[in-house]
């Protein structure tokens, strides 16, 4: 079997930063992209075709959504040890993504998608959400929404 080339810049970048991370013995970030990694090549077998950064980039946000969802369990387990560790790889990962727009252009995109005729979460979010990929949580956008139809009614 070849050694599959990297098909994106941003893959490219990732096994930069592994192959750095592992001659400085940083064994965090060793296992942390190596699973990334590991993770968007089983996407790239799952698709039967060449991975784009915006394929990698839905890795990225999937591994970041598992740290951020196993950071709640263990505060509630108070397992501070690994709270610590999560958010360490939470860090690495959020590293990768591109920059995240300012709340003042999301609010604007949602004033826009009102004014348009969206009058209700689902409608707003249907227009906003696509603007925004890859650069705002959801999370954000529909908390943005939800104030600015509160002040509509």
């Amino acid at each position: 079997m070849t050694q599959m080339t990297p098909a994106t810049p941003l893959l490219a970048r990732l096994q930069q930063d592994l192959n750095a991370a592992r001659k400085a013995g940083d064994k965090a970030a060793v296992i942390v992209l190596g699973t990334t990694i590991a993770d968007a090549r089983n996407h790239e077998i799952q698709q039967r075709r060449d991975l784009t950064d915006d394929d990698v980039l839905d890795v990225i946000r999937k591994a970041i959504k598992r740290r951020r969802e196993a950071i709640e369990l263990y505060l509630s387990a108070k397992r501070d040890d690994l709270v610590a560790k999560e958010r360490s790889e939470l860090a690495t990962l959020e590293g990768y993504l591109p920059a995240q727009v300012d709340a003042e252009e999301i609010r604007a995109a949602v004033r826009t998608a009102i004014a348009g005729g969206a009058n209700n979460i689902g409608a707003v979010m249907g227009r906003v959400v696509p603007q925004f990929k890859g650069r705002a949580e959801g999370s954000t956008i529909n908390a943005i929404a939800r104030e600015e139809l509160s002040r509509q009614g």
